[in-house]
Formats: structure tokens, C-alpha cells, sequence
């Protein structure tokens, strides 16, 4: 087995950085509020500076490339950018598509609402199909999708396309963290800070264990990735499990330190806690329970271990 190598390399950290200003000059935290207004701008909004950043150049079935994606995805999701960029990276080198979207066996659904590309699916068993209709639109850009079958050699694409969402929900809780420190820093009760109070600091350590522990088991999944190992879907499965866990945590810390604020439109942490919220293609028991049918007696192996 190849070494254990965790950190991103210093190309791809570069390469999100650039990603991070970029999403931000075309136009940041108001991206997402237009296109939640008019979804059909999704592409135009989001589409130019994509392209600019040379992301559907990218190959994330090369190991280099996968990192550069992963940092793309991270910085996506800190902006809480409109467009499902992880889904459009993951998209399988054998079929003419633009994108994949994992869905799970009951009510296949994708954010694929006011996007005219064209997409594929495949299920957690491997399954895959083409998009060929899409229902009513449903809150974050969620809609039932009507499927054509394709084939059932879809194994290899499970995991990429579970893993490169989870980084963009790491960029959301990397960005809720932020914004949170700052307001506890500004925000004065009793003559100070709230950032002075032990208890504050203690809820904001907690979520920050939260947030590292995600970033952690990221890197390693998508060394899992890299590497081909044969867990590599249950690496993913794994991540996505300890991930919405850890959304569930860092969001609610957030809020109750943003206090009533941090449910109003005006703030940027309400569109975070919205956007991190979508549960597909499983919520956290159907993943846990799958999780465990899958690896039986014989459990996790690196460090999902227990």
C-alpha cells in the first residue's frame, strides 16, 4: 500500500485559494440569493468563473487533479456557491455527460433545478441511469428526477461521488466557524467581548473539534480515492455519515452564538445553515444504516477504525 499521505499538496491549496477570490469577485454571499430568486440564472451566475478556473478541465480520477477538485469543492461551499460543482467533477469518464449525481433507490432527487446540461445518476449499488426528466422544484435547487437506464457498471463512481460533496459541506462549516468568530469577537455583553466568556469559548471548541475531525476524515477518504483501496466506498459512505453529524453540531453552536440574528436572511450564515442541510442522497441513519450492512462483522479499517 502507498504511503499515507493526508495533506493536500501545495498546487491544490493554491488552487483553492484562487478559487476562493474568484467566487468572491463574481460576486460572493449575493450569488446564491439571485439564483435562489431566479434558479434559471444558476449557469450564467456561476458557469463563466467556473470555466475561468479551468474546473471542467479538471480530472479528479487522477490523483493530482482529485486534490485540486476536492480544494475547488471546499472553496464552492464556503461561498455557498449555486451550482453543484462536485456533482459536475464527479461525472464518469465512460459516458457523454456533464455531471453525477448519487442518488439513493426510493425518489432518486438531484440539485439539478433551472441546469439544462445533461446528467447522469448511479445508485449506492452502482446503477446508473440518465437524467431525462425532472419534477417540481423543491427548496435548495432539489428535484425528484424522472431516470433512463444505462447500465449497472456504475461501482467506481460511488465513491467520488459521495466524497467530493462532503468537501463542499467542509467549506460551509469552515466558513460558519469564521463567520461566528468574528461576530463573538464584535459582540459585547457586560462590557465585553463574548469571545472573553468561558462558556462561549468552550461551545466554539467544540464545534471546531467538529469541523477539523471532518477535514480529516476528508483527506483520508480521498486518499482512499487515490489509492484505489477496495474500501474506498465504504471510506466515503463513512465521511458522509460523520459529516452531516458534524454540520448538525457546528450549525447549531453557530446559531445559538449568532443568537436570533443568525436565523434572518440578512445574515450569511442562515444561507450556509440552509444550503448544508440537503440530505441526499441519504440522511444520517439510512447512511449509517447502509454503512453497516455493508462492512457486517468485520468493520472500518484505517481511520474510520474504532
Amino acid at each position: 500500500m502507498s504511503e499515507m499521505v493526508l495533506d493536500l499538496s501545495d498546487d491544490a491549496k493554491e488552487y483553492g485559494r484562487q478559487a476562493l477570490r474568484a467566487f468572491e469577485a463574481a460576486g460572493g454571499d449575493q450569488l446564491v440569493q439571485q439564483a435562489e430568486a431566479k434558479p434559471d440564472l444558476r449557469e450564467s451566475l456561476a458557469g463563466p468563473v467556473l470555466s475561468e478556473l479551468g474546473a471542467w478541465e479538471l480530472d479528479p480520477r487522477t490523483d493530482a487533479e482529485l486534490e485540486a477538485a476536492a480544494a475547488l469543492c471546499r472553496s464552492a461551499g464556503y461561498w455557498a456557491l449555486p451550482y453543484p460543482v462536485a456533482e459536475r467533477l464527479a461525472k464518469p469518464s465512460d459516458l457523454k455527460v456533464d455531471g453525477l449525481v448519487v442518488v439513493a433507490d426510493n425518489r432518486p432527487s438531484g440539485v439539478l433545478v433551472g441546469l439544462e446540461s445533461d446528467w447522469a445518476t448511479v445508485s449506492l449499488g452502482g446503477v446508473r441511469n440518465r437524467v431525462v426528466g425532472r419534477g417540481a422544484a423543491g427548496p435548495g435547487f432539489v428535484a425528484e428526477l424522472e431516470l433512463a437506464a444505462i447500465d449497472d457498471r456504475g461501482t467506481d463512481d460511488v465513491a467520488l461521488g459521495l466524497v467530493l460533496p462532503c468537501w463542499t459541506l467542509l467549506g460551509m462549516l469552515d466558513r460558519a466557524m469564521k463567520l461566528t468568530i468574528a461576530h463573538i469577537s464584535l459582540r459585547k455583553q457586560f462590557g465585553q467581548p463574548l469571545s472573553a466568556f468561558q462558556g462561549v469559548q468552550f461551545q466554539l471548541t467544540d464545534a471546531e473539534v467538529e469541523r477539523s475531525g471532518v477535514e480529516i476524515l476528508a483527506k483520508y477518504a480521498l486518499w482512499s480515492i487515490g489509492t484505489q483501496r477496495p474500501e474506498a466506498t465504504d471510506d466515503a459512505l463513512a465521511l458522509r455519515m460523520s459529516a452531516i453529524e458534524a454540520a448538525e453540531i457546528v450549525f447549531r453552536v453557530c446559531h445559538q452564538l449568532h443568537g436570533a440574528v443568525g436565523f434572518c436572511d440578512e445574515t450569511t450564515l442562515s444561507w450556509l445553515s440552509r444550503y448544508s442541510q440537503r440530505r441526499l442522497p441519504l440522511g444520517l441513519s439510512a447512511t449509517r444504516d447502509l454503512l453497516t450492512c455493508r462492512v457486517g462483522g468485520t468493520g472500518l479499517t484505517g481511520l474510520f477504525a474504532s
